[in-house]
């Protein structure tokens, strides 16, 4: 049997801060959907030209996202004596949600011989060194074992067929945006109230994470748009994820667009932010198992009895989830340009990092092929030849 997440048991302090921000917006009409300015062209900053072109390129690379159009599930199945609770299918925003979905399923945990009542923290001190184990060492299964080293003082075991630099994870763009995780006339409206609360769980966390141990930080982003009507769609999550936000009405500083839409939001360096989450995760006592497991029985044979489910794609076979499908996503990196301060997105997308420019946009769906194509080469070098164009020379 599968119980949801359920988002009445709201993480405490953060989600009081929450409810107390919402009921300071209808007391004095604070609303942050309506923080969007329009710049005045003595705002506009200097924009250095990305170098776009195939001599540039030092390697392609190709990942598959776990994709549910229903959205990610976050919910427990008991089977005989032990709970799997399972943490998948973020889409591509397996990074972005990452803080806020373990925070979801920190909810569902119930220990083995703890009591009724009392926190789970209180429960958790009252009973011996709880014992957990985590499948998968992407972004997700490093995020649940931290989450769990820190709210129960657990002994954490993953159980991973692939470590750092050699996960999906790995393979992400790190930009902040929960975007491709669902398609919008699927999901329920109790997936929503979850979904936004997850959001803005991980996004005050990966705040705190900001600078060069983590490789988080704050980033410009310029949204070049066609249509003057989408300047004010909401972005995902909420607008009031994003500070910062203008538009731009100027094609000759902004790309050649009429219509341009800024704001700040996060990039993550997904070499360096994986290293450190394992780093982190072995020095407060976690414990490594590579495994490739082939079959549900196996993990029905760990020792442990809470077994946290965050192995992506693979929940399709381990856990017959048929909703669950690869969309796949080829990037191209080009050599790195310090000078490059900015994100934007268009067709396609650009985050520069410092382990090279980071140019994609590319969405196929039931494609299980990792192989870099040329045409996808092609069309993606490009989209962002055509973007570079519409700059003036400074």
């Amino acid at each position: 049997m599968l119980i949801a997440a359920r988002s009445a048991r709201s993480f405490g302090n953060v989600s009081n801060q929450f409810r107390a921000a919402n009921s300071l917006e209808r007391t004095v009409g604070l609303n942050p959907r309506r923080a969007l300015t329009h710049a005045r062209a003595s705002d506009a900053r200097a924009i250095a030209p990305v170098k776009v072109s195939r001599d540039r390129v030092i390697r392609e690379v190709v990942g598959l996202r776990p994709f549910r159009a229903e959205g990610f599930v976050v919910a427990v199945e008991r089977a005989g004596n032990k709970q799997i609770i399972h943490n998948y299918g973020h889409g591509g925003a397996g990074i972005t949600l990452s803080w806020g979905t373990a925070s979801l399923a920190m909810d569902l945990v119930s220990l083995p011989g703890a009591s009724t009542t009392g926190s789970l923290r209180q429960q958790s001190a009252a009973a011996t060194t709880p014992r957990f184990a985590v499948l998968g060492c992407g972004v997700n299964g490093l995020t649940t074992a931290r989450m769990l080293q820190r709210r129960f003082g657990a002994a954490v075991t993953i159980y991973a067929k692939a470590l750092p630099p050699d996960t999906t994870s790995n393979i992400a763009g790190g930009f902040w945006s929960p975007t491709s995780a669902f398609e919008p006339e699927a999901v329920s409206s109790k997936f929503t109230e979850q979904f936004r609360l997850a959001c803005r769980i991980s996004n005050r966390a990966f705040q705190l994470l900001a600078g060069t141990e983590y490789g988080v930080r704050w980033i410009d982003t310029f949204e070049l748009i066609q249509n003057e009507a989408n300047l004010t769609r909401e972005l995902v999550g909420g607008n009031d994820l994003y500070p910062n936000q203008q538009v731009h009405r100027d094609p000759d500083r902004y790309f050649g667009y009429k219509f341009v839409r800024q704001y700040s939001t996060m990039l993550i360096e997904p070499s360096i932010y994986l290293s450190a989450l394992l780093r982190d995760f072995y020095i407060a006592g976690g414990r490594v198992v590579v495994k490739d497991f082939r079959h549900r029985e196996e993990i029905m044979r760990l020792p442990e009895r809470v077994i946290f489910n965050c192995t992506g794609l693979g929940a399709r076979a381990l856990f017959n989830d048929q909703k669950l499908e690869p969309v796949r996503g080829q990037l191209e990196v080009l050599l790195p340009q310090p000078e490059i301060d900015y994100c934007y997105l268009s067709s396609g997308y650009m985050f520069p990092r410092r382990d090279g420019i980071i140019l994609g946009g590319t969405f196929d769906h039931n494609d299980w092929s990792l192989e870099p194509r040329a045409d996808q080469r092609d069309w993606i070098l490009e989209t962002h030849a055509q973007v570079m164009k519409g700059m003036k020379p400074a």
